[in-house]
């Protein structure tokens, strides 16, 4: 992204960065059904309250554990899935009560990196087939312009263009993440969703496909939203880093602040547990262990939704749901006691819970 600067009594100064894409109290509740009549006797909060921003150009992270919610994020973010209630906008434009007609022509603008590239692509098409098949949706190539059009995203993501009309299960893991990539990027999008997508691969191919997706982030401006449970690769790819927890934002913050200097409790302890190449280092790190399991998105607890597992839980914590706020320029946190520590508590989880 190009910034241009200008000259106040003699500093130079930057605007604040654009906001690709915006996101506000966004809520996802799925309905439990029973009974022959199928009457909603409950719903799953699947995203409960979820509020940040995406700056054109840059690499947000997502991360949490399993259930927290992150790729229902990403999917009601392309409107893949309806939000219950909440405002998206993107490039100024608010998805969630858009047409379908209107989200049509936005679809080239915003597309989509699938986790599994097995299940992703349809194993009885061509890859020149699977690649052109958003050119033909959206009418933007016909003929040879086509063929070349997927010749030429063949070699973006480093496959050969010769091996266009072989099918998916000719390829390798990696090579089939590739050609999604080159699917993801055939319309020219401003922004794309990563759900998950090296979770799939072996590792040693993993960092590959990392380095092509910022490569191609260098060449055609992308934007991303990099969904993950690896902290490691997070911090290699993201600019910022939010972390997600039962279908809320416990941190939001620059990717060197966050990792050094993490408020939540949540936060702490998921990067304790990511190994440091130094050993003696290791063995002298603390580990915070989390008691307890992730509680249900149907029955989340009162107040902190974290409550039940924080080594640091309060009476507050319980009674009181925290506020997302600015701890210092953007350094966000979902926290009544930010950046203390378990010893400093005053009285135990157990008590708080009891």
């Amino acid at each position: 992204m190009t910034v241009s600067t200008q000259e106040t009594t003699g500093s130079v100064q930057s605007p604040e960065p654009e906001v690709l894409v915006s996101v506000d109290d966004l809520k996802k509740h799925f309905p439990i059904m029973q009974g022959v009549i199928r009457r909603q006797v409950g719903a799953v909060r699947a995203v409960d309250g979820v509020t940040f921003d995406i700056y054109r150009g840059e690499t947000l992270g997502l991360v949490g554990e399993s259930g927290s919610g992150k790729s229902t994020v990403g999917k009601t973010i392309l409107q893949l899935e309806k939000a219950t209630e909440g405002h998206i906008t993107f490039k100024g434009i608010e998805l969630t009560d858009i047409k379908s007609e209107q989200m049509r022509k936005l679809r080239p603008d915003m597309q989509m990196i699938f986790q599994d590239p097995h299940a992703s692509l349809n194993p009885r098409m061509t890859v020149s087939s699977i690649i052109s098949e958003p050119l033909m949706e959206h009418n933007k190539a016909k003929g040879k312009e086509r063929q070349a059009r997927v010749a030429e995203l063949l070699s973006l993501v480093g496959l050969e263009p010769k091996h266009a009309n072989r099918y998916p299960h000719e390829f390798s893991g990696g090579q089939r993440q590739r050609i999604g990539i080159a699917r993801a990027i055939a319309l020219n999008p401003d922004f794309i969703v990563a759900d998950e997508p090296i979770a799939a691969l072996d590792v040693s191919i993993q960092a590959q496909v990392v380095n092509l997706m910022e490569n191609l982030q260098d060449v055609l401006g992308l934007t991303y939203l990099f969904i993950s449970h690896d902290l490691s690769m997070i911090r290699h790819i993201a600019d910022r880093v939010a972390v997600m927890y039962l279908g809320r934002l416990m941190e939001l913050a620059d990717v060197d602040a966050l990792y050094t200097d993490p408020q939540h409790p949540y936060t702490r302890a998921l990067l304790s547990a990511v190994p440091v190449p130094d050993p003696e280092l290791e063995n002298t790190r603390k580990r915070i262990i989390l008691e307890g399991d992730i509680p249900s998105p149907a029955n989340p607890p009162p107040g902190c939704v974290f409550n039940t597992r924080c080594p640091i839980a309060q009476e507050r914590c319980v009674a009181e749901t925290p506020v997302w706020r600015e701890l210092r320029p953007g350094h966000w946190v979902f926290c009544h006691f930010p950046g203390q520590a378990p010893a400093d508590t005053v009285i135990s989880r157990a008590a708080a819970a009891g």
